[in-house]
């Protein structure tokens, strides 16, 4: 007895289609873990408390763009590797200038574009102010502005009031503000764990790339 087979159809045709379903499974794949792997880093920022400013700093991209590859690859950074690898290492903080690190207390206000927090000579220079040395025996020491007020968002400025107010607010509108912390070092402790994501999802990506193959099939 002989059994013939034979093949119905392009064989060149079959073959350039399963070779296609092939590289857009594979990227697919590629393309839910590098975007499962985004998500999660993120919810670890936010769920650390380091808000969605920092969070929104990862990025994800798959290679090559706009086409689908057996050679497709994911990449996921940070646009802030610097702050990510401080919480995903952590560390100990110590002035580089001097004796303490000083940490501003949220009447010093922001730096710049508003996210940066503000130094005190900085703050010395666009106030036209100077910063006065308190200490206390127990307590981190501070750094407070003398005849300054609070805006209405918090803010310290140098208390100069209006023409007819001068006098007032020179005699009797007088504070002094708290503006820096001063501290030897800082602990920052470890709060992100970015590689085991990593590994997670690079564990995942057989099975993905299966799903999307034969699920389009």
């Amino acid at each position: 007895m002989r059994l013939l087979a034979a093949i119905q159809g392009d064989l060149n045709a079959l073959l350039t289609e399963e070779l296609g379903s092939a590289e857009r499974a594979v990227t697919a794949g590629i393309r839910e873990a590098t975007d499962g792997l985004k998500t999660e880093l993120r919810s670890q920022i936010t769920g650390a408390g380091l808000g969605s400013g920092l969070a929104n700093t990862w990025r994800g991209e798959v290679y090559p763009k706009g086409q689908p590859s057996l050679g497709a690859a994911g990449f996921v950074w940070s646009k802030a590797p610097g702050l990510v690898r401080l919480y995903a290492q952590g560390a100990v903080i110590r002035s580089k200038q001097g004796l303490f690190l000083a940490i501003p207390l949220p009447a010093a206000g922001r730096f710049g574009d508003g996210r940066q927090k503000i130094a005190p000579g900085s703050w010395e220079r666009i106030h036209g102010m100077r910063l006065r040395f308190v200490y206390r025996r127990g307590s981190p020491s501070l750094l407070v502005a003398d005849n300054a007020r609070l805006t209405k968002r918090g803010r310290a400025v140098a208390n100069i009031g209006r023409r007819q107010g001068a006098a007032y607010s020179r005699l009797s509108g007088r504070t002094t503000v708290p503006l820096f912390i001063l501290v030897p070092q800082v602990t920052v402790r470890r709060r992100l764990d970015v590689g085991g994501a990593g590994e997670k999802w690079i564990r995942m990506v057989p099975q993905l790339v299966l799903r999307h193959w034969f699920g389009s099939a």
